[in-house]
């Protein structure tokens, strides 16, 4: 019997051109399967194989849990049980009790033949999808095999992939013969053997694409920083060299356009702008809003956002057809982009100036002249005007030293009976929440004047009820609801408490 192992194994493994183990493992898996139809209860069972001898074994196991968990007689025990037979044994371990092994010849032939063949089937396609990832291929070039309402299998060589419909350019007419290139997303292993997933809409797909277009790309002198599409109609990339011979969105544009013609004929007409990257934000944001021309531009480095003045015969242009210009522009940089006209910006830069000058004027208790001429020089806050240096306040002609000690201290004692009101209002706050990780005494009293003083009730809020009551940007506020629930999932990890699921109503993502 244990020869007549070892022959089926060899036999198997030369004729379907997998490693030995792999069908000793998959003859493992049917043997166990066999071994389980032997008792009526739902038990697990484990077979061994001796890859030498071909001899094999077969038991029957439990599997440790911790005592007063138990929750199968049949496949579980607990603890103290299993550590009176083996005293060094862990939570997550197995007891093993040995079982007359099943004879090769009496099992159900079909059933073992039907596992060790999917299990073969299964190391072949992992086999040939590992030989080509091993190629460092990023694109796959195949022909259309068939359509389902899930997408389409790509066939190339032994390859095959699917496509799927939310990663297809979105209206194109796909038919079975096409032959078509597609970007390698990622290898889903669940379900029936590991599979290549491919994308068509993916930014990644038209970096790729015009590296095979591009020598200089792939020869290193010239790069893609950063590309945005919309899938099928528009899409945006950023270049860059540092080789002063080398234009790089002629480069990319080829002679009469060839080069960005055969991308777009690849994306079915999808329409690409090639913008020159930058260093500095602000430039590769103008340069990404052609071809619409920018007046004038003001960076929010906290808010991460650009305030983008055009004129009125710039407007739509910068905008696009439903938004879709400024859209790209913003992925493309990664800075949020508010496009407005020069009456909009005015009115705006009004409005902040507005609240700057009542706060200068209620904290400070000075006239509008005053506020107006810190505003001038500069000054937004309480803090700037307690803690910037003093010299930089005695350049200010319109001021001298007495005002500016003045205005300083009164600055102070505005920030000092704010941080003291602040500490009454959270001294009935949890210290669970205060010690809560990212929270500081500011925000806590933020939240107390909102009415939350515990970690319960901060993890009942949705993320837009806390952005509301706190001013707090959406990533911090969705971070501390999730810290705030991670002790509500025990034993989870604190990403399974996602933020969605809050029970307000109105919370809008």
């Amino acid at each position: 019997m244990s020869r007549e192992v070892l022959l089926l194994v060899d036999a198997l493994a030369r004729e379907k051109n997998v490693p030995r183990e792999v069908v000793f493992q998959a003859l493992e898996s049917a043997l166990a399967s066999a071994t389980k139809k032997r008792f009526k209860e739902e038990v697990d069972a484990r077979v061994s194989i001796d890859r030498s001898s071909g001899d094999y074994e077969s038991f029957r196991r439990w599997q440790v849990v911790p005592d007063g968990e138990l929750e199968d007689h049949d496949l579980q025990i607990i603890l103290a049980e299993a550590q009176k037979q083996i005293p060094d044994i862990q939570v997550g371990d197995f007891v093993e009790e040995e079982l007359e092994p099943v004879e090769l010849g009496r099992i159900g032939a079909q059933a073992a033949k039907q596992v060790i063949l999917q299990r073969i089937r299964d190391a072949e396609r992992e086999q040939i999808i590992a030989d080509f990832l091993q190629r460092g291929e990023s694109i796959l070039s195949g022909t259309v095999k068939r359509l389902d309402r899930d997408g389409a299998v790509i066939e190339s060589g032994k390859v095959e992939a699917r496509l799927p419909r939310d990663q297809m350019i979105p209206k194109e007419n796909l038919r079975v013969g096409d032959r078509i290139r597609a970007y390698v997303l990622e290898v889903n292993r669940e379900g029936r053997g590991p599979q290549l997933m491919l994308s068509r809409t993916s930014p990644e797909f038209i970096k790729h694409l015009f590296a095979m277009e591009v020598p200089e790309i792939e020869q290193g002198l010239l790069e893609i920083k950063a590309a945005a599409r919309d899938a099928g109609v528009r899409a945006k990339i950023g270049v860059f060299t540092r080789d002063r011979r080398i234009d790089p969105i002629g480069t990319c544009v080829g002679v009469r356009g060839s080069r960005v013609q055969a991308v777009t004929g690849e994306l079915a007409g999808e329409r690409v702008d090639i913008v020159l990257w930058s260093e500095d934000p602000a430039q590769f944001v103008i340069g990404a809003l052609a071809p619409a021309n920018v007046a004038s531009i003001v960076v929010d480095e906290d808010k991460h956002s650009m305030d983008v003045v055009v004129d009125e015969d710039n407007l739509a242009l910068a905008i696009g057809t439903g938004g879709r210009n400024v859209r790209l522009a913003s992925d493309l940089t990664g800075w949020q982009i508010n496009i407005m006209s020069a009456e909009e910006s005015a009115q705006k830069s009004e409005g902040e100036r507005g609240a700057v000058r009542e706060l200068f004027m209620g904290k400070l208790d000075v006239d509008a002249e005053v506020a107006d001429i810190l505003i001038e020089e500069g000054f937004t806050s309480m803090e700037e005007i307690a803690y910037v240096p003093i010299t930089e306040m005695l350049e200010i002609e319109s001021f001298d030293e007495d005002t500016v000690n003045e205005l300083r201290n009164r600055a102070r004692n505005v920030l000092l009976t704010e941080a003291i009101a602040t500490e009454e209002k959270i001294e009935k706050t949890s210290g669970d929440l205060l010690t809560l990780e990212g929270m500081d005494h500011d925000l806590a009293g933020r939240l107390a004047d909102a009415g939350v003083r515990t970690r319960d009730e901060l993890g009942e809020l949705a993320v837009d009820e806390l952005i509301e009551a706190t001013g707090i940007e959406d990533a911090r506020a969705r971070e501390l609801i999730m810290k705030a629930r991670a002790h509500w999932f025990a034993g989870e990890d604190d990403a399974s408490a996602p933020v969605e699921d809050a029970p307000a109503a109105s919370e809008s993502v």
